[in-house]
């Protein structure tokens, strides 16, 4: 017979089993009821790529502290850094904008074709597959596989689709492709000094877009990993993929998702450790890297917690992947165009120009 005290520790496990039973059922059916009823969009957009005076939002010229030297080491020195003035896209390249791209110039992006240039014979792209178990946050083919068929329409493979998610960041997006949307566009993509200068929001030497403190509400302040990365995943304030454009507060300057939801391109070249490393594996000789920006929603505070303006990792230039997308900027000094360069943006876009410029 069972002593008294072993009765009593019996009991006492019963009940904190039952409880952790209870608590993970309620977890799982609030997330469920929560996740079918989370938004197909948040901001109004269009299938128009962005444009000076639709969307785009100018960041006038200055000078700011870039790095950090908190975090990580491929992240310093913290340097004194200056931008000349530019417009850039105030979120990310949706779904129904890179749609209206394909429709307009039959772009075949890399995943779509066969014989991808980073080593599989098969069209397709990365994919994040959550884990049962895990040996080494170190070793990221734990959880990121190559899924034949997964590009920019099927992101999570064939069986998935954009359909409900014309609003969120186009992902599966290799940087050519992204180039080539920018080109479509008449613009370009940011270099590093551009895209931090613009994600600070005016906050010069701030951890976060928003300030010091990652949460200091509690309330997540950008789509990211909540829970223990990469098997436990919480939810921000719902979404546990990609979200909307502009679900989460913009920055300083009025821009959306400069930190979480979808890492982003930048034309700078990649000259950082290996140890930082990236979906397709280590870094390799003979193989381009560009750096990316922003972290995504993936970036949890056990793991990565790269979302943050200083952050940056390296993107492999032959690869896509299920959290890399992108925005665009233009380079002109004066938050006001020339009367015929306002016309020709405004043309290209189907838009009217102002009176001014007529």
């Amino acid at each position: 017979m069972l002593r008294s005290s072993q009765l009593q520790i019996l009991v006492c496990a019963v009940v904190a089993i039952g409880i952790l039973a209870a608590g993970y059922a309620l977890h799982v059916r609030v997330t469920r009821t929560h996740a079918s009823s989370l938004p197909e969009t948040c901001i109004a957009s269009s299938d128009a790529p962005e444009s000076p005076g639709a969307g785009m939002v100018f960041i006038a010229a200055g000078r700011f502290l870039m790095g950090s030297e908190t975090y990580r080491r491929e992240e310093a020195p913290v340097r004194k850094s200056a931008a000349e003035g530019f417009w850039i896209d105030s979120h990310d390249v949706t779904n129904a904008q890179f749609a209206r791209f394909v429709a307009e110039t039959g772009y075949v992006t890399l995943a779509e074709r066969s014989g991808t240039p980073n080593g599989n014979s098969r069209s397709g792209s990365f994919v994040f597959v959550a884990p049962d178990e895990i040996t080494d946050l170190a070793n990221a083919s734990q959880w990121w596989q190559f899924v034949a068929g997964a590009n920019w329409r099927h992101p999570e493979g064939p069986a998935s689709t954009i359909e409900k998610r014309m609003a969120h960041p186009v992902v599966q997006i290799a940087y050519e492709d992204a180039e080539a949307y920018a080109r479509w566009a008449g613009h370009s993509l940011p270099t590093e000094t551009q895209w931090e200068f613009a994600a600070r929001g005016g906050l010069d030497g701030a951890a976060f877009n928003w300030g010091n403190e990652d949460a200091p509400d509690g309330a997540p302040k950008a789509n990211h990993w909540r829970g223990i990365f990469p098997t436990l995943n919480l939810g921000s304030n719902g979404f546990k993929g990609t979200s909307p454009v502009g679900c989460f507060p913009a920055n300083g300057y009025g821009l959306y998702d400069m930190a979480g939801n979808v890492w982003q391109w930048t034309q700078d070249r990649w000259h950082g450790r290996d140890e930082s490393g990236s979906v397709t594996g280590p870094l390799k000789a003979g193989r381009q890297f560009r750096v990316i920006k922003g972290g995504s929603y993936l970036c949890a505070t056990n793991y990565c917690m790269r979302y943050r303006p200083a952050a940056r990792q390296p993107g492999d230039v032959s690869a896509g992947a299920s959290h890399i997308g992108f925005r665009t900027v233009l380079a002109l000094g004066s938050p006001e165009l020339p009367p015929a360069l306002q016309r020709a943006v405004f043309q290209s876009h189907q838009l009217q120009p102002p009176e001014n410029s007529r």
